[in-house]
């Protein structure tokens, strides 16, 4: 080898080093759009929050079809972001399909597990914080029945559900919960409509507070039930302030605090499974000036502590996803 191979070929090596090590970060988000007020919307929360504090730069797209899942991960993954993260379970079979074909790429998905060596998975203990709304819920009802609206059905949302039902028995064991899922497709993540629709079943079958588990769909729920003159819980991001009045609380899902982190933490992201509930401050309930006036100081009190026996396991909330069942309708 000439002196001038090994120049050029230290030159080429350096090069790409100083690639890597200025390589962006990327973020696919769901179906829905990042402006859904929800889960898509805390992603890019914490995508936002980094590149303000780090003065870096991010690159995103926002899914239209399910066949762009796997396009939009290998136009990154090839252009050389890392990491590259994604809001959502479906994004999981083709995550599985391209993680192997880009080994120094690293990959974050949020709410599913991929077993990948270069693969974060980052789920949450929805059921925490659903048990605490739920207990929001069932003090605040007048007529005791509440409400459930979830997006697509699937074990994920149920896990919402079955934490919510567990929460409103432990505060009142005769009251009743109505369920309604919005659909069995991806589409049932952006349909207001037809959330506002089961809504206002629930309402004419006495329900006045209700909880939206249920993306963009669930604006429609929050829309009705502060049209109809009831209580409504978000979900994800804190949607308190969409209907002050009529917001109960929103079970808050740090989202964003996954992707912030993702983003810290650049090719160095830490393959494995991670998973946040009340104890890491991955999810919680909502309390602010919007809701303020709604929360009474007994029912902040009751929430609270049954917050920090969940956290010390003195109360265990039962993981819909565990076992596929859930002890309490």
């Amino acid at each position: 080898m000439t002196l001038m191979q090994k120049f050029l070929g230290a030159a080429a090596t350096l090069a790409l080093s100083a690639g890597a090590a200025l390589a962006d970060p990327a973020i696919i988000f769901d179906l829905g759009g990042k402006f859904d007020k929800s889960f898509n919307e805390a992603a890019f929360t914490g995508a936002k929050r980094w590149a303000e504090e780090t003065g870096g730069n991010f690159r995103e797209i926002e899914l239209t079809s399910e066949a762009q899942r796997e396009q939009a991960l290998r136009r990154f993954a090839e252009a050389g972001y890392n990491p590259v993260v994604m809001t959502g379970f479906a994004f999981a079979s083709s995550l599985d399909a391209v993680a192997p074909d880009f080994p120094d790429t690293k990959f974050a998905i949020i709410d599913m597990v991929v077993d990948q060596p270069n693969v974060q998975s980052v789920v949450y203990k929805e059921q925490e914080g659903s048990y605490l709304v739920g207990m929001m819920a069932a003090m605040a009802s007048k007529s005791g029945t509440v409400g459930f609206v979830g997006g697509m059905d699937i074990p994920l949302i149920r896990k919402f559900a079955c934490g919510y039902v567990q929460g409103v028995k432990a505060v009142n064991p005769d009251a009743k919960v109505i369920q309604n899922m919005t659909g069995t497709t991806p589409a049932a993540w952006n349909d207001p409509v037809k959330g506002g629709e089961l809504t206002k079943a629930q309402i004419a079958q006495g329900a006045d507070v209700v909880y939206a588990a249920a993306g963009s769909t669930g604006l429609g729920v929050l829309q009705t039930a502060a049209d109809e003159g009831i209580l409504a819980i978000g979900v994800d991001s804190n949607q308190n302030y969409l209907h002050p009045g009529h917001m109960l609380t929103s079970m808050m899902k740090r989202v964003d605090v996954a992707v912030y982190n993702a983003f810290s933490a650049g090719p160095d992201l830490k393959p494995g499974f991670n998973v946040l509930g009340l104890a890491e401050g991955g999810v919680d309930y909502a309390l602010d000036e919007y809701n303020k006036d709604l929360v009474t100081p007994e029912m902040k009190a009751a929430v609270d502590d049954a917050k920090a026996k969940i956290i010390a396991g003195e109360i265990e909330v039962h993981d819909y996803m565990s076992d596929n069942s859930c002890p309490v309708k």
